[in-house]
This record gives C-alpha cells, sequence and structure tokens, in this order.
C-alpha cells in the first residue's frame, strides 16, 4: 500500500544482525527502503547484510559499536557517501550485562549502560538531524523497552535508562517539529530473541510470563517491525513525540 511505501528511503537500523533491528531492517527492505545494517560484529554485519541481498533487498552493512562516538560519525558519513543522504533512523542496539541491585553495580558498568542506552541516541540523533532539517523531512525511531514503566528489582538501570529514552523523545519530539521531522519510540515487552533469552528459555517461566499476558503469548520480533514500518511511512506523518508499547497488553493488568 502507498501509506507504508519507503522507495527510495535510506534507513540505518542499529543492532540489526538479529531480533528486532533484524526485523526492521527486512521489513523496511521490503516495502522499497535502502537499508543499512550495523552492529559490533563486522562478520554479523556483513553475513546479515548478505542475506537480505538474497532477498532482493538494497542493504549496505557497516561495524558500528554505538557506545563510541567516533565510530557514530563513520557509520553515518559512509552511508552519506553511499546513498547521498538518512532519511530514517532506528536506534535499537542496547546492552544489558548487569542484572541485580542497583548498588551492586561498578562505575564502569554504569558509565557503560548509560553510553550505550542512552547518550548514544543522543549523539546519533544529533549527527543526522541538520542534514534532515535542511530537507524539512526525517524520521527518528528510539527502540526503548516496557522496562521504562515497570520497576524491576534485577533490571534497574535498564529500565531508568530506557524511561530517559522515553523523555529524549519527548524532548526532541517538541524542538525538531518545526523542522517536519518526527520522532516517536517503540517500548516492547517480553519479545522472543537472543536478548531477552533468560526471560522466555525455559518452559516454566514462560508459561508463567504468558499467563500474565492478556493475549497469553510473548511477542515475537515481527510484533513490532509493522509499527516501525508505519511510523516511518506516510501512514505516520502525523504522529511525533508518542512511545507505543506493544507488549500483548501486559502493562494493562
Amino acid at each position: 500500500m502507498s501509506l507504508f511505501d519507503l522507495t527510495g528511503k535510506v534507513a540505518i537500523i542499529t543492532g540489526s544482525t538479529r531480533g528486532i533491528g533484524r526485523a526492521i531492517a527486512r521489513d523496511m527492505g521490503q516495502v522499497g527502503a535502502k537499508v543499512v545494517i550495523s552492529s559490533r560484529s563486522a562478520d554479523d554485519t556483513a553475513r546479515v547484510t548478505e542475506e537480505l541481498k538474497k532477498e532482493g533487498i538494497d542493504a549496505f552493512g557497516m561495524a558500528c559499536d554505538v557506545g563510541k562516538k567516533e565510530q557514530i560519525d563513520a557509520l553515518v558519513d559512509a552511508t552519506k557517501k553511499r546513498w547521498g543522504q538518512i532519511d530514517i533512523l532506528v536506534c535499537n542496539a542496547g546492552y544489558s550485562p548487569y542484572r541485580g541491585p542497583l548498588g551492586g553495580m561498578t562505575d564502569e558498568v554504569f558509565d557503560e549502560m548509560v553510553r550505550v542506552n542512552f547518550k548514544s541516541n543522543w549523539w546519533f540523533t544529533n549527527a543526522v538531524f541538520p542534514d534532515m532539517a535542511k530537507r524539512k523531512d526525517g524520521v527518528f525511531i528510539i527502540v526503548t523497552s516496557q522496562s521504562a514503566f515497570i520497576a524491576s528489582v534485577v533490571n534497574g538501570l535498564y529500565g531508568a535508562l530506557k524511561s530517559a529514552d522515553v523523555g529524549l523523545v519527548r524532548q526532541l519530539a517538541a524542538e525538531w517539529g518545526p523542522h517536519n521531522i518526527r520522532i516517536n519510540s517503540l517500548a516492547p515487552g517480553l519479545i522472543r530473541t537472543e536478548f531477552s533469552r533468560a526471560a522466555w528459555d525455559n518452559a516454566e517461566n514462560l508459561a508463567k510470563r504468558e499467563a500474565g499476558i492478556p493475549l497469553r503469548r510473548i511477542g515475537e520480533a515481527e510484533d513490532l517491525s509493522g509499527m516501525a514500518v508505519a511510523l516511518a511511512s506516510r501512514a505516520g506523518r502525523y504522529i511525533t513525540g508518542q512511545t507505543i508499547i506493544i507488549d500483548g497488553g501486559s502493562t494493562i493488568l
């Protein structure tokens, strides 16, 4: 449908070699976008780029550790050199190496989580914004989490940083709206990805989690990718500053 057509648009998707990021890249590519695949692993980036090309998607891959500003800048520059501009940026990469109370976290881990889960989004959006502002057109999507709205005694900093991302989305939407730039976030609940494997890779735990979800199942990566396409396309042209929770209804209980 023309409402969801992304033909000719250039989309960078971070953390796009697996899970939610890969699903978003694939679905945007299937409706015409040129997609930039990136992750910290050069091998994974190259592999997924080739896989998508075999599906007929125009894809370009480049390794990028979003926790390092110089690598973000290099990816932005390489994309513009290859395709001229960036129309869509999906900040999906995330990092959560510590489980436990906040008081048990080291300063090193704290700083790294802030850098990867929050500061990188500020770096990335600011690197892409100037050219979008000149064209008066652009879309940002930040993948946050249901954790932004539900406290956790074992994953507290991750949730706090996702709450900060929600605030960043609102702030940038207000500042950049006059340039016709839209920015929204997607907040997934429990999704069957490698990132969340510890929460679902056990039949007993999975049954308990699904019993608390109105749709009685955990999500799949594809349950988010369609909404990302909608927000990036003409279908979402009057939506900005919003966080859409995609959780099978679990936060309503």
